[in-house]
């Protein structure tokens, strides 16, 4: 039994115990606990942190949910590269010890499932990013305005023409208007038209280049799940999070069998090029393949 303030923070189950595991969250010390052959990896944490409702205030707190998160897959990670591990969900706390054992006996066929699903496998993360092409760039107003002022001036006889009447510029008989110019030119020679007319297609290139970079991630994400034993795509990131200014089109994760990680590499770089930049992370314990609510 956990003493009172305290609860019993779950990282991950697995078939075998290991005792070398690195401090957890909050520094703490991790221990296992075994139940109807399965090991939970547990820590002791104070519930002034880990409790209900400090948690909804410390995890908008990012500083700390980084650090926790760190913690949390140092100590996954230790234990997946020993044994075959079912990781469980970030900040996960029990009551006490007791209430983890009780997990095991009523969900331990599921867990003995998942485990069977990932042994000898692992999970590698792809992201598909869209590069940008060099000529997306924003339209030069002023470039367009002093075009245009060009076009007005001239060599300082623009809107005359000879009539061969001698009187330059001025209508001949029976044309009224002929020498002026029309609203549709005007409008056309306006430094604001063409700035616009250069921006409206400039956002249907642009939208035109989206849509095709969303098929490239399909086939992408298609191909990888056709050599992996599994496949599943995450919300893309935002560039605030990915670090990056580019727009991501794919994050994907993808359980592959060891013996096939190097043919899997191989396979993914090759499905860049072409306005998409392909990145690799990994190999991880398989997070997106056990998702299991520990209930």
């Amino acid at each position: 039994m956990a003493e009172e303030g305290q609860g019993t923070y779950l990282y991950a189950v697995a078939r075998d115990s290991y005792s070398e595991c690195p401090p957890g969250v909050a520094g703490a010390s991790v221990r296992a606990l075994s139940r109807n052959g399965l090991v939970a990896y547990v820590s002791t944490v104070p519930l002034d942190q880990f409790g209900e409702e400090p948690l909804r205030r410390s995890l908008e707190d990012l500083d700390w949910l980084a650090e926790t998160a760190r913690a949390h897959h140092r100590v996954v990670d230790a234990v997946a590269a020993a044994t075959t591990t079912a990781p469980v969900r970030l900040v996960t706390v029990y009551e006490d010890d007791g209430q983890v054992g009780d997990l095991l006996d009523r969900r331990g066929d599921d867990f003995l499932e998942l485990l069977d699903q990932v042994t000898g496998r692992r999970e590698w993360g792809v992201k598909a990013y869209a590069v940008p092409a060099a000529d997306s760039r924003t339209p030069d107003p002023t470039a367009d305005a002093g075009h245009a002022g060009r076009q007005a001036t001239g060599d300082g006889h623009a809107g005359r023409e000879g009539t061969g009447d001698g009187h330059a510029g001025r209508p001949g008989p029976g044309d009224g208007q002929a020498g002026r110019p029309g609203i549709g030119d005007r409008q056309a020679g306006r430094p604001g038209t063409a700035y616009l007319q250069g921006r409206r297609a400039s956002l249907r290139g642009r939208e035109q280049a989206r849509r095709q970079a969303l098929r490239r991630a399909d086939h992408i994400h298609q191909a990888l799940c056709a050599l992996a034993a599994a496949g599943c795509r995450h919300r893309t990131q935002d560039p605030r999070l990915s670090g990056r200014d580019d727009v991501m089109l794919l994050n994907g994760a993808y359980l592959v069998d060891e013996a096939r990680d190097a043919e899997f590499a191989e396979l993914a770089g090759t499905l860049g090029g072409d306005g998409v930049e392909i990145r690799m992370t990994g190999p991880w314990a398989p997070y997106s393949f056990t998702v299991l609510e520990a209930t």
